[in-house]
């Protein structure tokens, strides 16, 4: 057996791993957005938090599928989310709940580059 076929096989199975994990953190947070929406329906401030809720678990479901599409796309609307709330609230006011979110997009923003910057060495 070629050692080179076993890497791949061992690197697949990493970028699985890393897709599942930022699409599972993009429907959770998806859900979570949806939820703090619903709880400040009368701020009119929070319709974001319910169009970027409704991105989040949309992109997250379809980070299962094998399109690179939806990885771009969990890399780019978690950055214009991040950088959104960093301009709305200011980072000195964000709260624990602000910060768990900021946190899980880190998260789904590194892990969408290296699959971008992993496909794109393989190709």
């Amino acid at each position: 057996m070629n050692p080179n076929f076993i890497l791949i096989i061992i690197n697949l199975d990493k970028m699985k791993t890393i897709r599942f994990l930022a699409a599972i953190l993009l429907v959770i947070t998806g859900v979570w957005h949806v939820t703090l929406f619903f709880k400040a329906t009368s701020d009119p401030n929070s319709i974001p938090l319910l169009i970027f809720g409704i991105l989040y678990g949309l992109i997250g479901v379809f980070l299962f599928t094998p399109k690179m599409l939806w990885v771009y796309l969990g890399l780019i609307f978690p950055l214009i989310g991040m950088t959104m709330a960093s301009i709305q609230m200011g980072v000195k006011n964000f709260d624990l709940t602000m910060k768990v979110l900021i946190l899980i997009d880190v998260i789904v923003i590194i892990c969408c580059v290296y699959l971008i910057l992993v496909r794109k060495k393989s190709t």
